[in-house]
């Protein structure tokens, strides 16, 4: 499960709704237990694909901050976001063949014609050749 407050899950819409038309993407800085991923922040981050409206990429340098910040209030990155212009809120396969962080959440929230509709987190299960994504549901909060 991923437990996020009302305004972060609000703030990730908005963050892809300004970056309609192409994808935007940002990491979840939190703190994680066998069964739940709190989010206590979210790090939104440039686009660094070349092609940002079929795809998204964050910088290393962008990942390396986010840790560092996570890390110096007692957090870890416990996933990622990004949107999905004009396409469902569900990972394709390049999503799945790009997601390196096993155990983390990726949500994905759907863009239509530059509103933002669904959203839905995977969390990704398993390593290299044997990973996969299950969907997990969302606990939106007041607070987290």
């Amino acid at each position: 499960m991923l437990r996020i407050s009302r305004a972060d899950y609000e703030l990730i819409r908005k963050e892809a709704e300004k970056s309609y038309p192409q994808e935007g993407c940002g990491i979840l800085l939190g703190t994680a237990s066998s069964d739940c991923r709190s989010v206590a922040s979210i790090y939104p981050c440039n686009n660094a694909d070349p092609e940002p409206a079929r795809r998204y990429s964050i910088d290393s340098l962008q990942v390396i901050a986010a840790q560092k910040l996570a890390r110096s209030v007692g957090h870890d990155i416990i996933g990622f976001y990004h949107s999905h212009p004009d396409h469902p809120a569900q990972y394709s396969e390049t999503d799945l063949a790009y997601a390196h962080w096993p155990d983390c959440s990726y949500i994905i929230t759907s863009v239509e014609q530059g509103t933002a509709s669904e959203t839905k987190s995977f969390l990704l299960e398993g390593l290299e050749e044997h990973k996969s994504f299950a969907e997990e549901k969302i606990e939106i909060a007041e607070f987290v």
